[in-house]
């Protein structure tokens, strides 16, 4: 399952038990469209594996940039609160897939 990432809720969600992936996005991103439904279902699968966040750009600037997200889709791998891996841009579900399965 999906979270929405706030400014509050992050650092309990980054530093928490379960590994957390971190979907930085924008409504008007097309690639970022491309790829929701892919991180979605993933999310699914992995639910009560890992956390999957979706961070909107707009809405939590602090975030992005504290991280120097640039460009969107990007995608954030935290384990123990740190940042362990980085997908930018779109990409397949194989890959995606491949990503998750590394945080566990």
């Amino acid at each position: 399952m999906e979270v929405k990432i706030t400014n509050e809720n992050f650092e309990s969600l980054k530093n928490g038990e379960l590994p957390l992936v971190v979907d930085f996005w924008a409504t008007w991103c097309g690639p970022c469209r491309m790829i929701a439904p892919i991180v979605e279902e993933l999310a699914k699968e992995y639910d009560g594996k890992l956390n999957v966040g979706k961070c909107d750009v707009e809405e939590c600037e602090d975030i992005a940039a504290e991280f120097g997200i640039r460009n969107i889709p990007t995608l954030l791998f935290f384990k123990g609160g740190q940042v362990v891996d980085k997908i930018v841009g779109a990409v397949s579900k194989q890959k995606l897939d491949e990503k998750f399965q590394s945080l566990l």
